[in-house]
C-alpha cells in the first residue's frame, strides 16, 4: 500500500479527497443528527417534568398534569425531528400539511370525544367540584366519585353509579350541594284561617328550640310567606351542618307537626267553597 502511495502520489490523494468529503457529506451530519436527537429526548423529558411540577405545584389535577407534561414532551420532540430532517435538507413543509389534515380529520371523526375532553380540561382545572362532593350536574344528583377527562361519575343515594360525559357538565348549571360547611333547612306549613296569627308564630318559635343539630348562628327565622287558597302559609328556617341536613329536616317538621297539634291549630286540606246563585235554584 505504501508502495502504490509513492507510486501514485496524485491517485492516493484523490482517494483521501473522496473519502473526506464522504466523511463531510455523510458522517458528520449523522453524527451531528444523532447528538441533536439525544439532546432532544433530555430536554423533552426536562420540559416535560418541568410542566407536571409547575401544574402540581399550582394544585392542578394530578390527572391534566401528567397529561400536559406528555404533550410537551411530544410537542419537543416533533419540532426537534422536524430541525433534523431540515438539517439534512429535507423540505418539512410537507409534513406540516401532513400533520395538520391528520390532525383535522382526527378532530372532525372524534368531535364528541373532543368536545367532552376539553370540557373535562375545564373541570380539572377551574374545580367547580371535587371528588366526594355531592352535585347535581345535567339533571343527575350524586356524590362524585371520579373526575376524568371524558366523563364524570357518580353514586347516587340509591346506591347507583351513573357515568355523565363532561360535555353535558361543563354547558350546564352545575350545583355543588356540599360546598359550603352549613346549609339552611326550609319547612312549609299551611295553618287555617281562624288561626290566631301571634299564637301560630309563637308555637313555632318554640318548637324549633332544642332541636338536636340546629345552629345557633345564623337564628332560627319564622317567616309568614302568603295567604293561600285554603291556608296560611308559614315557612320554617333553621340552619344545620352540611351533613345533618336531612336528619335535621325530618327532626324540624316533627317538631312542627307535634307543636301545632299540642296547640289545637289546625293544618287544613285543600278546600273549596261553591256558592249557588238562588234565582238559578
Amino acid at each position: 500500500m505504501l508502495t502504490l502511495a509513492k507510486a501514485n502520489p496524485e491517485g492516493a490523494m484523490q482517494v483521501s479527497d473522496r473519502a473526506l468529503r464522504l466523511i463531510e457529506t455523510y458522517a458528520v451530519p449523522a453524527v451531528a443528527a444523532l447528538v441533536m436527537l439525544i439532546v432532544a429526548f433530555i430536554v423533552a423529558g426536562w420540559a416535560g417534568a418541568l410542566v407536571r411540577r409547575g401544574c402540581e405545584r399550582s394544585k392542578v389535577d394530578i390527572m391534566l398534569a401528567r397529561f400536559l407534561g406528555k404533550i410537551t414532551r411530544w410537542v419537543v420532540l416533533i419540532l426537534a425531528l422536524l430541525s433534523i430532517l431540515s438539517y439534512f435538507g429535507v423540505q418539512t413543509t410537507g409534513f406540516a400539511a401532513v400533520i395538520g389534515g391528520g390532525a383535522l380529520a382526527v378532530g372532525l371523526a372524534f368531535q364528541g370525544t373532543l368536545s367532552n375532553f376539553a370540557a373535562g380540561v375545564m373541570l380539572l382545572v377551574f374545580r367547580p367540584f371535587k371528588v366526594e362532593d355531592v352535585v347535581t350536574i345535567a339533571g343527575e344528583t350524586g356524590k362524585v366519585f371520579e373526575i376524568d377527562l371524558i366523563s364524570t361519575t357518580l353514586d347516587t343515594p340509591d346506591n347507583r353509579r351513573i357515568i355523565v360525559p363532561n360535555g353535558s357538565i361543563f354547558g350546564s348549571t352545575i350545583q355543588n350541594i356540599t360546598h359550603h360547611d352549613t346549609r339552611r333547612v326550609d319547612v312549609a306549613v299551611g295553618v287555617e284561617y281562624p288561626a290566631d296569627m301571634d299564637r301560630t308564630r309563637q308555637v313555632l318559635t318554640e318548637a324549633v328550640q332544642g332541636i338536636e343539630g340546629v345552629l345557633c348562628e345564623p337564628e332560627p327565622v319564622i317567616y309568614l310567606a302568603e295567604l293561600a287558597d285554603s291556608s296560611v302559609n308559614w315557612a320554617v328556617r333553621v340552619w344545620s351542618a352540611t351533613d345533618d341536613y336531612w336528619a335535621v329536616r325530618e327532626r324540624l317538621t316533627r317538631a312542627v307537626k307535634l307543636a301545632l297539634d299540642q296547640a289545637d291549630i289546625g293544618i287544613p286540606f285543600p278546600q273549596m267553597d261553591v256558592h249557588l246563585d238562588k234565582a238559578l235554584v
